[in-house]
């Protein structure tokens, strides 16, 4: 990515006016790494949740793929309304492009659907971690292989492969019943939450298990459940989870990705043996 431009976007929700100082501090970060930006006309969500509506924030997006200059794509948002694009994207200029999009959270959406609409690979992360982390260590590794080297700690079964999709577990579950939903045969689901307690997750487990999902991977990898994780104990999560995933199916937990601002990064739609 050395000496080529990245595109800066907004999917989701429009960014407070009160961000645009860690945005400029992004820039100046990824300028110093030799990655030039272009940034999206449509960032500030002013007088609406919408930094512009879904067709403007899809033709964005979209420009940036033609754009033979742009080789990555990081969105710097998160919320709710990302979903709201998908309708709007040309999967076949996506697919061809040799483009990369960046993105987490609300994001899972468009990384899913650009998963199971092209088979293009996307990457689960928030580029805005550059600015928030105040230790160094993301600005350290940031573009080498320790950025996607996450540890983990196998709860059930021995060993677990194949191509991962998923993200965020409320966000991914937007796209059930339609055609941007994974096909999960084979699959390992990745799953995370910002948000939610005990009531949350099992009503997103329980809709996962009545699509029958755990019948269909090869296994459940655990990121991040920060609200959750806050007042009770990992045990406790995997109890939740197993009354769901049952006790066959391969099951790891990791404390490296999720929406932690040290997390590491996951490239949906590459394969992983996790063993």
């Amino acid at each position: 990515m050395c000496n080529k431009k990245a595109a800066i976007v907004c999917c989701s929700n429009g960014q407070l006016l009160s961000y645009k100082e860690d945005i400029e501090k992004l820039i100046d970060v990824l300028k110093s790494k030799g990655v030039a930006t272009e940034i999206s006309d449509y960032i500030y969500g002013i007088d609406s949740i919408a930094s512009g509506s879904a067709c403007e924030r899809a033709k964005t997006l979209m420009d940036f793929y033609k754009d033979a200059w742009i080789t990555d794509i990081f969105d710097i948002s998160g919320g709710d309304i990302a979903n709201e694009i998908l309708p709007y994207l040309d999967y076949d200029v996506i697919s061809k492009s040799g483009k990369c999009f960046w993105g987490y959270s609300d994001l899972t959406t468009v990384i899913n659907a650009i998963y199971t609409m092209t088979g293009n690979k996307s990457i689960l992360y928030q580029i805005k971690n550059l600015v928030w982390d105040k230790t160094g260590a993301q600005d350290k590794t940031f573009l080498s292989s320790d950025m996607y080297n996450f540890s983990y700690q196998l709860i059930q079964g021995i060993a677990m492969t194949g191509v991962v999709v998923g993200g965020n577990i409320r966000c991914l579950l937007k796209l059930a019943g339609t055609k941007y939903f994974p096909d999960l045969k084979g699959k390992i689901l990745f799953l995370e939450a910002l948000s939610g307690g005990e009531a949350q997750l099992r009503t997103y487990f329980a809709q996962l298990y009545e699509m029958e999902a755990f019948s269909k991977v090869n296994g459940v990898l655990l990121g991040t459940f920060l609200e959750y994780e806050k007042d009770n104990s990992v045990e406790e999560l995997i109890g939740i989870v197993k009354e769901y995933v049952g006790d066959t199916i391969p099951v790891a937990k990791t404390q490296d990705i999720g929406h932690s601002s040290m997390s590491k990064a996951l490239v949906i739609g590459q394969e992983y043996y996790i063993g």
